[in-house]
């Protein structure tokens, strides 16, 4: 791989700084230390969309003559929107070069990526998926995030957060298991309850009538 110019050196490290200071809603990018020409990013699912909850892992891989070429777009979580570590064709992408304005920014990128996520339109890497799978893998997504060195190396401070949002979901949902286990054992105690209550009612009454037959029987013989 060529090396960066020093004209995209210094745009992407432009571009990083306008990030930290004016961030882009639902979502973050930050550079590989090593190389400066792949970034990666997290676009957080916005509410009352099938995404909502989710994180959506991915990166972008910048030409050695950026910003006169636009970046490679790739989505590395299960979104049930785009292909898996699949280039995607958008505007914004280097299947559109021709489209492609050197006055857009990463902050551009990522606005166009999350905008288009948000959309039913087909392209190129995009993938047909029903609003209950995409939803369901929106809670699947942290575990998966979660998996990834590289994701847990570049987003230390995120993966921290996931991690404790994960282990308290495992805790009330074991809470939910323990009650469903509680329920079942009352229930089952009770229905034993119910047995032995029947077994003793029976028993008291084969008893009355075994007593009963005994005096008739008795009363019978003395006469």
């Amino acid at each position: 791989m060529t090396g960066p110019s020093m004209t995209a050196v210094t745009r992407l490290k432009k571009d990083y700084q306008r990030l930290v200071k004016d961030p882009v809603p639902y979502a973050i990018a930050r550079p590989l230390p090593s190389n400066i020409l792949e970034w990666h990013y997290v676009v957080r699912g916005a509410k009352d969309t099938p995404y909502d909850g989710g994180y959506y892992h991915g990166k972008l891989i910048f030409p050695a003559d950026f910003p006169f070429r636009p970046p490679s777009i790739y989505m590395i979580t299960p979104s049930g929107r785009f292909q898996t570590d699949t280039r995607l064709c958008l505007s914004i992408s280097d299947f559109h070069p021709d489209t492609w304005n050197p006055s857009w920014t990463i902050s551009t990128i990522l606005m166009g990526l999350t905008s288009f996520m948000n959309e039913n339109t087909p392209t190129y890497g995009s993938i047909q998926t029903t609003v209950h799978e995409r939803q369901t893998l929106a809670k699947k997504s942290k575990r998966f995030n979660l998996k990834s060195p590289r994701f847990c190396e570049i987003f230390e401070d995120l993966a921290e957060e996931l991690r404790k949002e994960v282990a308290e979901e495992d805790i009330a949902s074991n809470g939910i298991k323990v009650d469903q286990e509680n329920d079942k054992t009352s229930k089952s105690r009770d229905s034993y309850s119910m047995t032995a209550n029947i077994v003793l009612f029976t028993g008291v009454v084969a008893l009355f009538f075994a007593v009963r037959y005994v005096i008739i029987s008795a009363h019978l013989g003395e006469s």
